[in-house]
């Protein structure tokens, strides 16, 4: 292979290291976000599902693993040292495997994820207002913010225990829906009194809200993902060609700490 070939190819697999650098720092990201956010319906699946934490600790380690092989790869293009180009492309191969396994398993268990979404969303409306204040108030937010009332519509609110047990008519404040009140809601959140049998509210369930809401980001991860997964394949391509490109080492190049 010509010189002017391989530093073209060395110069190609930095480029593509940088951006492998970036995707590794946007997975590890959206793993932090998925593990700290708040205000979303993500803080609900954090309090009561054990998957989705192992999921985010699994992506904030994919994405930290391939900042390192970006690195890795970094100094491998540039100081021209194949030990490192092939730990990298092993590397890479084995992220490339592990991400399509991951895809498939979560594809055919896409049914499972919502069964389990279901149970976790009448669980914390048969408790509502319990000890976990926290995913009280991300639901709260939810019903407000969508305009949408219980999971499947505003009947999954009657089995609670308070709206049940109470002498009065009250339903969620989440839930009002101010263009069939006069003035504005006096609570965001707990619950308020209702005038008449029939409730002020959002007919509309949250199912389908939070479901959009979920393969929209759905869209993100893959996006994400996808991008990261080209630019896997062509650091490999472009790795494997360099490394047998060098036939002779030159270790006094690489710096000294």
């Amino acid at each position: 292979m010509g010189k002017g070939c391989m530093k073209a190819i060395k110069y190609f697999l930095f480029l593509f290291n940088v951006l492998f650098f970036l995707f590794g720092a946007l997975i590890m990201g959206f793993g932090l976000w998925v593990l700290l956010d708040n205000e979303s319906f993500m803080v609900i699946l954090q309090e009561s599902s054990t998957v989705l934490k192992i999921a985010s600790y699994i992506l904030i380690g994919v994405g930290g693993l391939s900042m390192l092989m970006g690195f890795l790869g970094c100094l491998g293009a540039i100081y021209e040292i194949r030990c490192l180009l092939g730990l990298y492309f092993t590397c890479l191969l084995l992220i490339l495997i592990g991400q399509v396994a991951a895809g498939v398993l979560i594809y055919f268990q896409k049914d499972l994820l919502n069964k389990e979404m279901s149970n976790i969303v009448t669980q914390i409306l048969s408790n509502y207002p319990g000890k976990n204040s926290t995913t009280e108030q991300a639901w709260d937010y939810i019903q407000r913010t969508m305009e949408c009332c219980g999971w499947s519509g505003h009947m999954d609110w009657h089995g609670n225990a308070v709206v049940v047990n109470s002498s009065q008519l009250l339903f969620p404040c989440s839930c009002q829906n101010v263009s069939l009140v006069e003035g504005d809601s006096s609570s965001d959140s707990g619950f308020c009194e209702a005038q008449s049998l029939h409730w002020p509210v959002y007919n509309r369930g949250c199912n389908s809200s939070v479901e959009s809401w979920l393969f929209a980001n759905v869209g993100v991860i893959l996006g994400v993902c996808l991008g990261v997964a080209v630019i896997e394949l062509l650091g490999m391509i472009l790795s494997i060609g360099l490394c047998k490109s060098i036939h002779t080492e030159d270790y006094t190049k690489v710096p000294k700490y």
